[in-house]
């Protein structure tokens, strides 16, 4: 299986590597990270990825893989990305969308009329490309599977692999790697966390909702033409 990880700048390096730590374990698999160029990417925290494919050199994916962030709202309105995207939604036989990276593919149009998940904070403007928003933290439909939060990735990278390769194989990963959480807190939903909490961090990212739906609108508006 040829796996295509999208990779961005200011993407959230956690939707990125996550994944990439179980998938890279399938036997059988290649993993590429494909870029624009094959320069340094710097994600939204400053830790910096090399790409190991550009668009124009990748290969066909059998597994496309689109994390989620700042630069996927930029993505959404870069007609490269755009492109790209559509082309290997295409050809893929499995699309893994992480966290915010369901808004491209929504961008593409290729999921409307489904089921898509994605971050709690941005999963309600998938409704604006035509799709029906999902609060589960693993959502599939179809060929496409997508995934809430940040480290929700891990868990659907899990199910993606138990999907194509079979339970055994994803359970030898989740062992290989101790992937049992155990947070110290009780939350990382809306749903589970004080209402303090939830209120503070809506505050502190307003003014990057603002931008985020600002873009989702152009990308809307530039599927319709």
């Amino acid at each position: 299986m040829q796996v295509n990880i999208i990779l961005v700048q200011d993407m959230v390096q956690l939707d990125i590597t996550g994944p990439y730590e179980v998938l890279a374990r399938t036997p059988g698999w290649s993993i590429d990270l494909v870029a624009e160029s094959q320069a340094p990417v710097r994600t939204d925290r400053g830790l910096t990825i090399l790409p190991t494919q550009t668009r124009a050199t990748a290969r066909p994916s059998d597994i496309l893989v689109v994390p989620g962030g700042t630069g996927i709202d930029n993505a959404m309105l870069d007609p490269a990305w755009i492109a790209y995207a559509a082309r290997e939604i295409g050809r893929a036989q499995y699309v893994f969308g992480i966290c915010t990276g369901s808004l491209l593919l929504a961008a593409t149009g290729a999921l409307a009329g489904r089921k898509a998940g994605g971050h709690w904070q941005a999963r309600d403007l998938l409704a604006r490309f035509g799709v029906t928003p999902s609060d589960a933290r693993m959502t599939r439909d179809g060929k496409f599977y997508t995934s809430g939060g940040v480290t929700s990735g891990i868990d659907m990278a899990l199910r993606v692999v138990a999907d194509v390769a079979g339970e055994e194989t994803a359970r030898k990963i989740q062992l290989a790697i101790e992937y049992d959480p155990a947070p110290p807190f009780a939350g990382g939903t809306p749903a589970t966390s004080p209402a303090p909490i939830v209120a503070a961090v809506l505050e502190q990212s307003r003014a990057r909702r603002a931008e985020r739906e600002a873009k989702v609108e152009k990308a809307v508006a530039a599927l319709k033409k």
